[in-house]
């Protein structure tokens, strides 16, 4: 063969991860806004026809007002169709973003409509756990854990890696469902989350990763805002475990071990301190907890016995327990 006829060997056609290795911004945009629209889609769907009806998915909110819990199956739905199916990553993390929102749904989902609120936190349902009680919340914590290891696993890495991979998606879908106690809440903390993930990894990978959740979490933030419709374990769960996927993807080690023990401590402290008292007590930070929601009404005056208010999920599952 004659040099001209030669091929260069640094001409030959790269290897399949090389070809997915530096997804653009375009395939982010296009993620996203595929995302968007199906969640937009989905949440029009499920709502003409509710799985179950209607008052399956109704629960009461802080103002005593009903809110469907349908919105969480249509982000859910959106997140993880574009994920597994969009363009710009490999087949493995498209798998590990999938699996993750998909499992993590499928746990928080069993919780929203089978749980009865009567144990709460870690502390509660181990403590039940240790009196032979199973309760739907510790299954959703065994089963989200179960789901981070396979998603980590799916990334690949050493035992070491997949021990942070798998905190990261465990860990991430635990704490966002924390903050969904308020109308708009968790889907800030996400868009806020995940626009620093990608603003602060080495290359284009984030962008992707956490385009398909962050399309969905921007469609349907003015349903949650308007307080026509909650996230739900289902939908909290899942935007946090794909969250958790996408960090575990495109940050650096030293990264990974910072957001992992940042995630260990807020989990810790929610067992002894109220986020919700944190962010009232807290200008800048009620500020933005309040940034597009209807104006709270002042509190009535309330006597010795009158209870305290319910969290929204304790009104809920409350309403789930009294329901035929």
């Amino acid at each position: 063969m004659s040099a001209r006829t030669r091929r260069p060997r640094r001409f030959q056609r790269p290897g399949r991860e090389s070809r997915w290795s530096r997804p653009g911004p375009a395939a982010a945009l296009a993620a996203g806004t595929a995302a968007a629209c199906a969640a937009r889609a989905a949440y029009a769907a499920l709502s003409r026809r509710p799985p179950g009806g209607a008052g399956l998915w109704t629960r009461t909110n802080h103002r005593g007002e009903p809110v469907t819990l349908l919105e969480g199956p249509a982000l859910t739905a959106a997140s993880v169709a574009v994920a597994a199916g969009g363009p710009g990553l490999p087949p493995r993390y498209r798998g590990a973003l999938a699996l993750a929102g998909a499992g993590s749904a499928a746990f928080g989902g069993y919780d929203d409509l089978a749980g009865s609120g009567s144990a709460r936190g870690f502390r509660g349902h181990l403590g039940a756990l240790a009196h032979g009680e199973v309760t739907t919340g510790a299954v959703k914590l065994g089963g989200i854990g179960a789901t981070g290891l396979v998603s980590a696993l799916l990334l690949g890495g050493g035992p070491a890696d997949v021990a942070v991979n798998a905190g990261l998606v465990a860990g991430g879908a635990n704490l966002l469902n924390l903050f969904d106690l308020r109308p708009g809440r968790a889907l800030k903390v996400a868009l806020a989350s995940g626009t620093l993930l990608a603003a602060g990894a080495r290359d284009g990978q984030a962008r992707a990763t956490v385009a398909a959740p962050l399309g969905a979490a921007v469609a349907l933030l003015p349903e949650d805002l308007g307080e026509r419709a909650m996230l739900g374990d289902a939908g909290a769960n899942a935007l946090g475990a794909m969250l958790g996927a996408a960090a575990a993807a495109s940050l650096s080690r030293p990264a990974r071990l910072a957001l992992l023990a940042a995630i260990t401590g807020l989990t810790a402290a929610s067992e002894v301190v109220s986020f919700t008292a944190v962010i009232e007590r807290t200008p800048a930070l009620r500020w933005l907890d309040m940034l597009g929601r209807r104006p709270v009404p002042a509190a009535p005056a309330t006597g010795r016995d009158d209870p305290p208010p319910a969290e929204p999920r304790e009104a809920g599952a409350s309403a789930a327990a009294a329901a035929p």
